[in-house]
């Protein structure tokens, strides 16, 4: 006769501590920094795609004839847009994915997601295979926005949990640094989006001048017979080191401890927890298993929770609902009309394109300065402050932004788009501010630490996965929409909508968002079970 299954009430905490003397480290040790170091390139990626298309755009807007894809303004939005909704569905199964098979081995198939999203990119041959492949890549960074908090949050100890899960903010915007950074040096290299002339019915231009495309898109009839359009190609293509790096790295590191424990697996649990775990900092192996265990022995008469469940109990509803509003405040701020957007922020400010790709560096640098003092705040003050400078910081700085537009730059716009006659010192504002702005999104950015914190063990990859999931959607909406706003609405209507919508994002972390510092995640659950019901 075989055994029976162990349950969670056998896991007592002597066979806990016998567990724990007799079951060695599952491998290698490995430091909490090297863990970060290779889960979060993951995040570095998901930076890199999201940032690299700011200054490919106006490439991919060149004709064909100058080997771009002869983009519209409508299909521009798209080319956002449609990234972020392979986001929403790579965070919504990643999610279940993870809790399925684990957040390693989702992680581990996430890189070959990445690979085969950046090069199908970057061979694209029409404005389709385009949108095709950053579906796929969008899949791949959603599915990491949603497992890389969630195992970082699983594996680090609570004394550093809120410092390490920051990491992942950090590395989002050194990727996007970094793409800012290869995009600089790549138009640099080959010069702003520009073409060679074939027929200038205006007479402006003689045939075979070399001219920059803002200076020529509207005239009618135009012909061109070459030009720069293939740059986009060298940006999209560099996003396939790290994918491979990731690939490589992740599998030589452990799996989640808690994600074992919650599907009690508890040697396995043991023994990845013996990797990463220091006990004269960290405590006793045995006391945190029992305590992961904790929960399990609540819950074990309960079923897997599935959404319908999550829904139908008041208090995991509650969070799920405070973690979807949180996701959509994160993207609803308006940070990505700078990610994805800022050389035409500064082009429709009076900047030469050439000179908005160069620029765009400065608003990269700036935003991972705040990341990195994100960091000291996470770890100085409680979540629910950060937010609060957050969302209040971003007010002031949008308000200032839109009436930067309005007073200075738009009375001057022709109707070709051009700026005639504004100040000199306009544009240069405009960055400015943009500066501000971005600064305070990222110092302030506390949303990944607090959705890897709110929902309880049993719920936890498919709750995270709707919270970013809400994100990546309310991402895919600003992308979609911002380069028709900009042309409907100036960047005064803009940047005023989304004052105003960071007014209710303020009141909301005021009266609705809970404090999760100083506590484990399982004293969390037990908290917002209590206060929630």
């Amino acid at each position: 006769m075989s055994a029976r299954p162990l349950t969670v009430d056998d896991y007592t905490p002597e066979k806990i501590r016998e567990l724990v003397a007799e079951t060695p480290p599952s491998g290698r040790k490995r430091s909490l920094g090297a863990i970060a170091a290779v889960a979060t390139l993951g995040s570095l990626l998901f930076g890199y795609d999201t940032g690299v298309i700011a200054a490919a755009l106006p490439y991919m807007h060149l004709p064909r004839a100058a080997h771009g894809l002869g983009m519209t303004i409508f299909e521009e939005g798209f080319v956002g847009g449609l990234l972020c909704f392979g986001a929403a569905l790579g965070a919504t199964f990643g999610g279940r994915l993870s809790d399925k098979y684990g957040r390693r081995h989702n992680i581990t198939l996430l890189a070959i997601v990445f690979l085969l999203g950046a090069l199908g990119c970057t061979f694209s041959v029409n404005i389709w295979m385009l949108y095709l492949f950053r579906i796929v890549l969008g899949f791949a960074v959603g599915g990491a926005s949603a497992t890389v908090p969630v195992f970082l949050g699983e594996t680090a100890p609570k004394r550093i949990r809120g410092v390490l899960v920051a990491v992942d903010q950090f590395m989002i915007v050194g990727g996007q640094l970094l793409a800012y950074s290869m995009n600089a040096i790549i138009a640099h290299v080959n010069s702003g989006p520009s073409v060679t002339i074939e027929n200038d019915p205006s007479g402006a231009y003689a045939s075979g001048t070399v001219v920059a495309w803002e200076k020529v898109q509207h005239i009618a009839g135009l012909l061109v017979s070459d030009g720069n359009g293939s740059t986009w190609r060298y940006m999209l293509v560099l996003a396939s080191i790290p994918a491979i790096a990731l690939w490589i790295g992740i599998r030589l590191m452990p799996e989640s401890s808690r994600w074992y424990a919650a599907n009690l697996r508890i040697p396995e649990a043991i023994g990845a927890l013996k990797r990463v775990r220091d006990e004269s900092k960290d405590g006793p192996v045995a006391a945190e298993v029992d305590e992961m265990l904790e929960i399990q022995r609540n819950e074990a008469k309960q079923e897997k929770w599935g959404l319908g469940q999550i829904w139908g109990a008041r208090w995991t509803r509650r969070l799920l609902i405070i973690g979807i509003i949180l996701g959509l405040a994160d993207q609803l701020t308006g940070i990505n009309t700078a990610m994805y957007y800022m050389p035409k922020v500064l082009n429709a400010a009076g900047l030469p394109m050439s000179d908005s790709i160069s620029l765009n560096v400065i608003s990269g640098a700036v935003s991972f300065l705040g990341s990195g003092v994100g960091f000291w705040l996470i770890a100085r003050f409680e979540r629910r402050h950060i937010g609060m400078y957050q969302e209040s910081s971003i007010v002031v700085s949008l308000a200032l932004l839109s009436a930067t537009f309005f007073l200075f730059i738009q009375p001057h716009q022709q109707d070709d788009g051009s700026i005639v006659g504004a100040p000199a010192f306009a544009p240069y504002l405009v960055l400015i501010i943009v500066c501000l702005f971005v600064f305070a999104k990222q110092s302030g950015t506390v949303t990944w630490v607090l959705v890897s914190e709110l929902f309880p063990a049993k719920v936890r990859g498919i709750s995270m996965g709707m919270a970013v999931g809400a994100l990546w959607i309310a991402n895919a909406i600003v992308a979609l929409v911002f380069p028709i706003m900009m042309e409907k609405l100036g960047g005064a209507g803009t940047y005023l909508i989304f004052c105003l919508i960071n007014v209710f994002s303020l009141i909301f972390y005021m009266k609705y968002v809970p404090e999760t510092k100083y506590h484990s995640l399982e004293e969390l659950e037990e908290r917002f079970e209590k206060e929630y019901s």
